[in-house]
């Protein structure tokens, strides 16, 4: 699949990282549709008590029907079955989907879900900007979003009627536990089960490895001019990888201070392969006056990392925390 140009990806890339900051910090407001919406399937969403997380109900391998359970926006969805036509509005509900054996059941998705490749052939229901008549040509039982960068879509879908399930996660834990109630959700527990332990698993290697090793100063840049900071989970992964994320002094997303970074010195600079050249970012990188005098500019500690799972909360953010690790700690995973 081609990727989009450089400058719309950007853009498209900033946008989210406002979004996220945005519903990291809380706006003061919240837009909530009608609590009388009834959705798709004889799915209910009203607003109650947040439901038991996963690891609070009984071990099953079969879900029980009906399912009540509550999203990341305070809706309370209840399902009569098991989902057979989901539609996907991000790249990362869908890779969870696929990962926890429900690809089956899904019947559209957004312009950026490319992974895996059986996606492809999926109807598309727009990019950030969804298609609402699309998806709702499409009769699902069952909309996955995120929160955050779906939150008008969302709205407007449930004021159709259709069920929404939305979620933010903001940290490693926070995906394995998304991927666990999608897995309730679908009625794939088992499957669901299994990719949850291996995302687990990995982060418990990753931190074993590099519980005795020092950390290394690190600046990320994954768009050109913005850095991360805390309260995200590209700052989480850069402390699991053991490294000390120089920026995380601010919050969320934010423009970068040239002089700050200097001052920083960091040791390592990391940015994402785009597939296209020259890659925007690293252009920008080397052209700052006054960066030559950082460590990471003199030694050639410029890493260019896979940039889709690191920017999906998923079950390939576990495959991003493997490359962050073996980018700032190259030899901490060796046997």
């Amino acid at each position: 699949m081609k990727r989009i140009g450089s400058l719309q990806k950007i853009m498209a890339l900033l946008l989210v990282m406002m979004l996220v900051f945005i519903a990291a910090c809380g706006s003061g407001t919240t837009n909530k549709p009608d609590a009388s919406n009834t959705g798709g399937n004889g799915a209910v969403q009203t607003e109650a008590p947040a439901s038991p997380k996963p690891e609070e109900t009984p071990d099953s391998a079969e879900t029980q029907y009906p399912l009540t359970v509550k999203d990341d926006t305070g809706f309370e969805l209840t399902l009569q079955q098991a989902p057979t036509a989901v539609v996907s509005l991000a790249p990362s509900e869908t890779e969870t989907l696929y990962a926890i054996g429900a690809g089956e059941q899904v019947v559209g998705v957004d312009e950026y879900s490319n992974f895996p490749e059986e996606a492809a052939t999926k109807a598309k229901i727009g990019d950030m900007a969804v298609n609402i008549e699309a998806v709702a040509a499409l009769n699902p039982d069952l909309v996955v979003a995120s929160s955050s960068m779906n939150f008008e879509a969302i709205e407007q879908l449930r004021a159709l009627n259709i069920s929404v399930y939305a979620t933010d996660p903001l940290t490693y834990d926070a995906v394995v536990a998304k991927i666990e109630m999608l897995g309730k959700i679908m009625n794939k527990q088992s499957e669901a089960a299994k990719v949850a332990q291996h995302m687990q698993s990995v982060k418990e290697q990753v931190v074993a490895s590099v519980k005795d090793a020092p950390a290394k100063k690190v600046y990320l840049e994954f768009a050109a001019g913005w850095t991360v900071g805390t309260g995200t989970f590209l700052d989480e992964l850069i402390t699991l990888a053991g490294g000390q994320n120089i920026a995380g002094s601010q919050a969320g997303w934010f423009e970068v201070s040239a002089e700050t970074v200097v001052t920083e010195n960091p040791e390592i600079i990391i940015y994402p392969v785009l597939g296209e050249e020259p890659n925007p970012i690293l252009a920008a990188i080397e052209s700052r006056p006054g960066w030559e005098a950082i460590d990471a500019m003199k030694n050639g500690s410029l890493h260019a990392v896979t940039e889709d799972p690191l920017v999906r909360v998923g079950p390939r953010l576990a495959d991003g925390l493997l490359e962050l690790v073996s980018v700032i700690h190259p030899d901490s995973m060796k046997q």
